[in-house]
C-alpha cells in the first residue's frame, strides 16, 4: 500500500531510466513491486528482456513495466482500472517520454479474454494481494495461448497464501522464490523442441 513520505515514489533500478523516480498514486491498497523483488526477476529475465513485447497487467505504480521498458523492451502494454492511478501513470510516461509504453484504461480481467494469440513475451500479473486472482489469470492466459512459446508470465502474491500455483499443462514454474512477505514465481511457456538451449542463467 502506499504510504505519505518518502515512500510516495518508486525507483528504477536499471537500464536507461536507472534511478529515475516516479510518483506514486494515493490510492487505498496500490503496492509498489519492491527494489530486491524487481531486481531479482530481472536478473532472471535479463536474457530475455531486449526486444520483448510484455504486458502490466495490473499497473498499479507502473514499477514492472516500466523497469522492462528501461531495459529494453520492445513494448509494454499497462492495465489499469483505478483513475487516480491511470493519471500518475500517464504523467510518469509523458516525464519518461516513454514511446514504448501505452496505457490501457479498464480492468485487467475483462481484456485477458481479448488478448489475440501469441501477444506477449512477458506478462507481468501483481494483483492486489488479497485478490487470490493469480491462478485464474495464468489458465485464462494460457487458454487464449496469449504468451508466445518461451515466453515467460511473472506473479507475485503474498508469502503467506496457501500453496504454489500451479503451473498449467505445457508450463513449468520456472523459478520459485520467497522474499520476505513476497512470493515471486516465473512461469514459462513450453518450448519447442529445437529451441531448449536458450540460455539459462541460474539464478535465484
Amino acid at each position: 500500500m502506499s504510504k505519505s513520505g518518502k515512500n510516495n515514489r518508486v525507483r528504477i533500478i536499471g537500464g536507461v531510466w536507472r534511478g529515475r523516480r516516479l510518483q506514486v498514486a494515493d490510492v487505498p491498497g496500490l503496492r509498489p513491486s519492491g527494489d530486491r523483488c524487481r531486481e531479482t526477476l530481472f536478473n532472471w529475465l535479463q536474457p530475455w528482456i531486449s526486444g520483448s513485447e510484455c504486458a502490466d497487467l495490473f499497473a498499479g505504480t507502473g514499477a514492472l513495466g516500466f523497469e522492462a521498458a528501461s531495459r529494453g523492451a520492445a513494448s509494454v502494454l499497462m492495465i489499469e482500472k483505478h483513475p487516480r492511478a491511470q493519471q500518475v501513470l500517464l504523467q510518469s510516461i509523458e516525464q519518461l517520454q516513454a514511446t514504448q509504453v501505452r496505457l490501457h484504461a479498464g480492468g485487467a480481467m475483462s481484456l485477458i479474454d481479448d488478448f489475440k494469440p501469441d501477444s506477449f513475451d512477458l506478462v507481468f500479473v501483481d494483483p492486489p494481494f488479497d485478490s487470490n486472482l493469480g491462478a485464474l489469470v495464468l489458465e485464462r492466459l494460457d487458454r487464449n495461448a496469449s504468451v508466445r512459446q518461451g515466453g515467460f508470465v511473472y506473479m507475485e502474491s503474498p508469502a503467506s497464501a496457501a500453496g504454489v500455483i500451479q503451473a498449467p499443462q505445457g508450463w513449468s514454474l520456472w523459478r520459485d522464490k520467497q522474499l520476505g512477505e513476497v512470493r515471486m514465481q516465473l512461469f514459462r511457456r513450453q518450448v519447442p523442441d529445437d529451441e531448449r538451449n536458450l540460455p539459462d542463467d541460474g539464478s535465484d
